[in-house]
This record gives structure tokens, C-alpha cells and sequence, in this order.
């Protein structure tokens, strides 16, 4: 839907306004409260959309978390930002070493327990072991000073 900052309306594919009603708090499982903006539609009657755009037998209703979406937007500013790409390309190499040495070098197939406590246990053991081979290797190569590759120029 298009929105319109200046009025803080929503415009649907209609061509129907969703105005701001209210705005309310809703409380997530981790305890965090957004405030959410609810917007409802003028008027649903009759829309060829109403169909496929709302379940409900009222107005089409639109709830929109501002903080989210300038989170999302510092987000994505961020990743797409120069640094951010030579991170991304930087861990994707790193990453994908990291599970080529656990799976060929440890011979790692998969899990032998069941359950999701114990497959945690098994990954942290995992982990263990490859962070203590690296350990052991830096401090065999003498190498203990330096803590991080160097971000890569592409």
C-alpha cells in the first residue's frame, strides 16, 4: 500500500484512504512494548479487493510499528553501506570454513542424540572442540596477538 507522510495515510489499491485511529502497545513474549498505529479503512463496502485484502467482515484494518520500520530502515542502510558488505563477505568466508572443517575434518554427519536440549549440547560440544583446535593452533603458530582477520577490500 502507498503512504503518505505528510497526511500519515495509507492509500489501498482501491484507491481508499486508511486513516490513523489509535495507537496501542502491544507486548511481546520477551517483554518488549511497541507502540503499534492502527489504521482502518474509511469505508470497505462494495471494494472488488475486499477479498483478498481482508478476512474480516468490516474494514480492512492495518497495524503499523514506526519504530520497527525505522529500525528496518537503519537495518538495511547499514548492511548495504560499504562496511557492511565488506562484513558480510568477510563472514561468509569465515562461516563456510568453519562448517567444511566440522563436517569433513571432524567427520561430522549428524546428530547422534535426540531432542532439542541434548542436539543444543552436541553443537556446544561441537563448538567447543573447533574453537580450543583454533586456539591451540594460534598459540603453536604464535599468533596470539591478533584476534580477527582483516576486513577484505573487495
Amino acid at each position: 500500500m502507498a503512504y503518505n507522510e505528510e497526511e500519515d495515510v495509507y492509500t489501498c489499491h482501491a484507491g481508499r484512504s486508511l486513516n490513523a485511529q489509535y495507537i496501542k502497545k502491544q507486548k511481546s513474549k520477551s517483554g518488549y512494548e511497541p507502540q503499534v498505529t492502527v489504521y482502518e479503512c474509511e469505508d470497505c463496502t462494495g471494494c472488488p479487493y475486499k477479498e483478498k485484502c481482508t478476512k474480516s467482515k468490516k474494514n480492512k484494518r492495518l497495524y503499523v510499528s514506526k519504530g520497527f520500520m525505522e529500525k528496518r530502515e537503519e537495518s538495511y542502510r547499514n548492511v548495504l553501506s560499504e562496511t557492511g558488505t565488506r562484513y558480510r563477505m568477510n563472514r561468509s568466508i569465515q562461516v563456510e570454513g568453519a562448517f567444511g572443517v566440522l563436517k569433513n575434518d571432524y567427520e561430522f554427519q549428524r546428530f547422534l542424540l535426540r531432542g532439542k536440549t541434548k542436539v543444543k549440547l552436541e553443537v556446544l560440544l561441537l563448538c567447543f572442540g573447533y574453537n580450543i583446535n583454533k586456539l591451540h593452533a594460534k598459540i603453536q603458530g604464535d599468533r596470539m596477538g591478533s584476534h580477527l582477520f582483516p576486513l577484505k577490500t573487495a
